[in-house]
């Protein structure tokens, strides 16, 4: 196959209500494919985690086939109300992280703005039956009524997926969480906020470290948030997180307990030809993404993506425009609240091929080796099996060719901000409001 940005990708399978009805909780609110791209999890805005399992003859099928089963649905997090500050506290997951796999079972940590959440997901296909100090309801037997000893059996019943709750790790976070990233040790992992980044042990749920905090004394000082955090996917003692302010600072938790202080600081200097009134709120980072391999990390602002070689910090070696276009339009975008939207971005398995959404339901492919790159729709018009996607452009002025759409006919309140892409095949998911959309490359 070509290099992924200048790949054919076709529709595979599209999940969720097709009604023009959406109610608020069925928004997706994050997608996360597993280590081996067997399981793939979305939130809601509703608390609900869905997963879904690769099918087992879309494996074998030839040509491999993506699709995917619903495996298990639970309520991860309710709305909690905070009688202190007399706050409500959604249930909507900001993110999901699932641990490595260690034997049959899986678990994954869900965040809300406020609880972090260790689920542990199993298969049960067995029973036992013919126990000699119950019955068979679960009541206790009277043990003047065993007269005979009974050797209890194992039946066969039909499978059962079950999701049961582990660890709960709140009251560590005064602000929103916007990041939760499990450490390569696969032992502890952290959690971010606007102003702080706890760090936790999987195992303890009343403690946590604090290991950067940027919270000034005085409040009206406050000039910068951090936006995103994730640890080095091999280095256990690396993490990087990104700020409002257009940087991200990689902390190395061996220099020192508080990591305030930065071992590398990545940040590109303006353009003064490009200086407006929204320069600020457009250079804010809304996603860091370490590579694979991690030597690399992308980072999305409002209107580009950057690839960043972390032994270079003075500017990214490469960057990727998203909707410039957009540029024009700031002040629209500003007044309708669309400017602060946060957009993710993700990397293929081969860290050859960057992904992330915009508006309109298009999300781009950006191809690192040939430096293609492609605009596709999410669209329910194309929702048939192995139909390829047409690349679509925008038209910013003068003569609006056939298959252009002009820019001024966007759909701003259709935005795609969560995908992923399987770690080792070209599969990607793309959460298009409450619809999941799974295309893979041509068949």
């Amino acid at each position: 196959m070509a290099g992924n940005g200048e790949a054919s990708w076709c529709f595979s399978q599209i999940k969720g209500a097709l009604d023009d009805d959406v109610t608020d909780a069925d928004i997706i609110s994050c997608v996360e494919f597993n280590h081996d791209g067997e399981l793939l999890a979305t939130g809601d805005k509703g608390g609900r985690v869905v997963i879904f399992q690769r099918d087992p003859a879309s494996k074998t099928a030839n040509p491999r086939r993506g699709e995917y089963n619903v495996y298990s649905t639970f309520q991860s997090h309710e709305p909690e109300f905070d009688y202190l500050k007399s706050l409500e506290i959604e249930e909507k997951i900001n993110k999901i992280r699932w641990l490595h796999q260690k034997n049959p079972v899986h678990f994954l940590l869900s965040t809300n703005d406020k609880t972090v959440k260790l689920w542990k997901v199993s298969e049960r296909d067995k029973s036992f039956e013919g126990y000699n100090t119950k019955e068979e309801n679960g009541l206790i037997r009277d043990p003047q009524n065993v007269t005979a000893l009974r050797v209890p059996s194992v039946k066969q019943v039909p499978l059962m997926v079950e999701a049961s709750p582990r660890r709960t790790f709140a009251n560590a976070h005064t602000y929103h969480i916007n990041s939760i990233s499990v450490n390569s040790d696969q032992e502890t992992f952290l959690s971010a906020d606007d102003l702080r980044i706890n760090l936790w042990h999987l195992e303890v749920v009343n403690q946590s470290y604090n290991i950067v905090d940027i919270k000034p004394t005085n409040m009206e000082e406050l000039t910068e948030v951090i936006t995103a955090a994730e640890f080095h996917p091999t280095e256990c003692n690396v993490f990087v997180y990104s700020s409002s302010k257009g940087t991200i600072r990689l902390c190395d938790m061996r220099s020192a307990a508080l990591c305030d202080r930065h071992s590398k600081q990545f940040e590109e200097p303006e353009n003064p030809t490009n200086r407006s009134f929204f320069s600020e709120i457009i250079s804010s980072i809304s996603d860091v993404k370490l590579s694979n391999s991690g030597r690399y990390m992308i980072s999305r602002d409002y209107l580009s993506i950057k690839v960043w070689d972390l032994h270079m910090e003075t500017k990214p070696i490469e960057t990727y425009p998203v909707h410039e276009y957009l540029r024009a339009k700031l002040c629209s975008l500003y007044e309708n609240d669309c400017i602060f939207d946060k957009f993710e971005c993700c990397w293929n398995g081969k860290d050859t091929s960057i992904m992330t959404g915009s508006y309109n339901n298009f999300f781009r492919v950006f191809d690192r080796n040939s430096k293609k790159d492609v605009t596709l729709e999410a669209s329910r018009d194309i929702i048939k099996p192995k139909t390829v996607l047409k690349p679509r452009k925008v038209c910013t002025g003068g003569k609006r060719k056939k298959d252009e759409i002009s820019v001024d006919c966007l759909d701003f309140n259709k935005k795609i901000l969560h995908t992923a892409w399987h770690p080792e095949e070209n599969i990607i998911a793309v959460a298009a409001t409450n619809n999941l959309f799974i295309f893979q490359d041509k068949f």
